[in-house]
């Protein structure tokens, strides 16, 4: 697949090696192209550095690698992403990181659906230290589970065989208002891994049937 990611913090390269190193073609964008160039070069072959829009462009699939405050921002600069499945993968985090700034009656996802009513936004990977992608999807020795939820069931569909295909475990969560149950358990993943010092290799798992 041709994948744009927004973002070339450690999300978005975390993303890029991971889905790179699968056989996928990655455009990383950044609103300094120079600086998504650079980092682009240390991830490897497959992997490109430009612009927002120029990375959202004519690709099969965009991931949101951004903070939930500017997703929205960027969208809406970018024309929208009509028609596009949208992955995606931000906690709406407080800057005091006490809490989430949204939840329960909404969600980041939800509100990113909002501005962009012609793309297809789904939810995934944001239960998924940037740590743990950059060790291969892995947490503790084993595969990391991505949660997906959204609307439209193909693009949910596409995304979990993207998951599934990169060596990860997917478990469909059903629509996007699941993304109002996602998001505090990435805030939980948060508050053990950095609150409560269990450090980055951790990621929450579904147990028994999928």
């Amino acid at each position: 697949m041709h994948i744009g990611i927004l973002g070339s913090g450690n999300m978005g390269q975390g993303l890029a090696s991971l889905l790179a190193k699968a056989g996928h073609r990655i455009a990383l964008g950044d609103r300094d192209p120079v600086r998504a160039e650079a980092n682009a070069q240390g991830l490897g072959g497959g992997v490109t550095g430009t612009d927002l829009a120029s990375a959202a462009r004519g690709t099969d699939l965009v991931i949101l690698a951004l903070p939930y405050e500017a997703a929205a921002e960027v969208v809406a600069e970018i024309g929208g992403l009509a028609g596009q499945t949208v992955i995606d993968i931000s906690n709406p985090v407080r800057p005091d990181y006490s809490g989430l700034s949204i939840g329960h009656t909404t969600s980041a996802a939800e509100e990113i659906q909002k501005a962009a009513p012609e793309a297809k936004v789904v939810k995934a990977f944001n239960t998924t230290f940037a740590q743990v992608l950059q060790a291969g999807g892995r947490a503790g020795g084993e595969p990391a589970t991505v949660f997906v939820a959204g609307d439209d069931e193909g693009a949910r569909g596409t995304v979990a065989d993207l998951v599934q295909g990169l060596g990860l475990r997917a478990i469909d969560a059903g629509d996007l208002t699941a993304a109002r149950l996602l998001e505090p358990l990435g805030m939980l993943n948060i508050r053990l891994g950095y609150g409560l010092g269990r450090g980055t290799d951790i990621a929450p798992a579904w147990l028994g049937n999928a």
